[in-house]
Parts: C-alpha cells; structure tokens; sequence
C-alpha cells in the first residue's frame, strides 16, 4: 500500500505521532498499522479522541484513563467545534517530545487516522486556517501535505488510512455506522439493525424519546419497522420502506441527534476480543 509505505518513511523524521479517533468508537477507529508503525521506532504517541461532543462523556473518560496506561502516550478528547480545544494540541505535543522544538531542531509533528475522523478540521483550527478540504465522507485528502506551523513546529498531514483487512467483524459495523469506510462495502440495513441493538441495549431513553416509541421491548428490525411507519416510509405491496428506515437512523445517529453515544466501551472491547481471536474468514474490506 502506497499510504502506508509513505508513513512508513515519514516516521523516521517524525517526533510525534498524532492519531486521531472518533470519540464514539476510540476502540473500533484505531488503525492497528499506525501503531505498529510508531512502536517500532518509539515515537510519543498522542490520541485524540474527537467529535466527543457526540459522544457519552462518561465512556470517553473511560477510553481516556485505558490510553494514558499505555507506553509513550498521551489521549485526550476534543470537539473541532470548541474553537479553544484544538489549540492546546502543539502544547501537548511539546511536553511529549522535550527534547525538540527550536529553529535547529523543531518539533516534527505527523497526524494519522482513519477516514472521516475529522483530521481535516482538525489541521484547519490548529493551523488557523483552511488549508485541507472537509467533507463529510471518507478520503477526502488524498497526499501527504508537510506545513511549517513557525521556526520550530512542523506538522505532516496525511491521507485517511484504512487497513487491508478489518480484524473483527463488529468493528467493521462500527466503523460503517461512523460513516468511516465507503458506502460500497457495506448495506446499510445490516449495519443499521447492529446499530439499533447497541443502541435500544445502552441508551434506551434517548431513541424512546428521538423517534416517540410506546413500547422499548423490540428488536432492531421492530425499531426501523417503527420509524418507517412513524416518517411515513410505505411501500407499494403496504409494507415498510426498512432502507430509508436505516438511512434515517444512521443519519441521526451520526448527527448527533439521537443524542451523546458511545459504542463501545474499554470492557466492550476486550470482551469482543476475547472472544474473536483468530482473523475474520470473511474480513470486511476498506473501499475506499
């Protein structure tokens, strides 16, 4: 893969390693190849775990204490919409690389991560200015872009790198769910439905209150079943329209309007873990 041979030879000359996450699936966002890369030349590593305005506070605090007991790593959470928040990230970096940041020898910053996690925006507010293109889809930038931020600070952006393979299965419905791979690996009826048994488990309150349910004992499929009839999604044959049903329900999810949500938890994680050991035979591929 060409992205991941370039990291590769941009991390020699990288003093720090900015891996950005999105907040609501910290676990499921990791690129296990930038790991690897910054562990085998044990480069400080700082995770950022953004959009946690949508996410469960108290689970990002969870995701926050189990990053900071790794080696060589720092996590904070942020929101890109906070303008003050992405300011404070050049200060924590300095304080993880001590030893660099002057005119002979500056601080020489690389920011990874998945698609779609914000790492775009989050180059706009740190530079203060709009140099790399948003957009609410997957691979927007598409090369490495080096920018001198002052004579001590050099930060490297580069393209959203997803693995060849997806290990676990559900982190492939987490990551679809995120709107961070493409539309084409995945239906959306299916992720929905995994979407909506996470959901109706640990927040039923907030989808009883978004889409006025009378009834919280159902199923994924009863909940889409619900919100088609509830938005008026019929079919010719009188059934429901369950695709618009799931198109509704991830876009409201993935707004925010659903309310604060996290998917998984540290111990979420580890108990899926234990339980997939081996490589999924029928891995989800990253289109891309």
């Amino acid at each position: 893969m060409a992205a991941q041979k370039k990291a590769a030879e941009t991390m020699e000359f990288t003093d720090v390693v900015i891996e950005v996450l999105d907040a609501r699936i910290p676990g499921a966002s990791q690129n296990p190849m930038i790991r690897e890369l910054g562990a085998a030349r044990q480069r400080a590593h700082l995770k950022i775990l953004n959009k946690s305005d949508l996410a469960d506070p108290k689970i990002t605090e969870q995701w926050i204490q189990y990053f900071n007991k790794m080696p060589h790593t720092k996590a904070i959470a942020i929101s890109c919409k906070k303008a003050n928040e992405p300011k404070k990230i050049l200060n924590i970096c300095q304080t993880l690389a001590p030893h660099r940041g002057d005119p002979i020898k500056p601080l020489r910053m690389m920011i990874m991560g998945v698609p779609n996690v914000g790492k775009s925006t989050l180059m706009n507010a740190i530079l203060n200015r709009r140099i790399a293109k948003v957009g609410d889809e997957p691979a927007i930038t598409k090369q490495q872009q080096r920018h001198q931020i002052n004579d001590h600070m050099i930060l490297v952006d580069t393209p959203g790198m997803m693995w060849p393979k997806i290990r676990y299965s559900s982190d492939g419905d987490l990551l679809a769910a995120n709107n961070n791979i493409g539309k084409n690996a995945y239906y959306e009826e299916e992720v929905a439905e995994k979407l909506g048994n996470i959901i109706l488990e640990a927040y039923p309150a907030l989808i009883k209150a978004r889409y006025k349910l009378e009834d919280l004992k159902m199923d994924a499929i009863e909940l889409l079943e619900w919100i088609a009839k509830k938005k008026g999604f019929p079919l010719k044959n009188h059934g429901v329209d369950l695709e618009r049903a799931a198109s509704t329900l991830l876009n409201d999810y993935r707004q925010g309007l659903l309310g604060r949500m996290s998917l998984e938890t540290p111990s979420s994680r580890m108990l899926m873990m234990s339980r997939q050991t081996l490589p999924q035979e029928e891995a989800l591929d990253s289109d891309l």
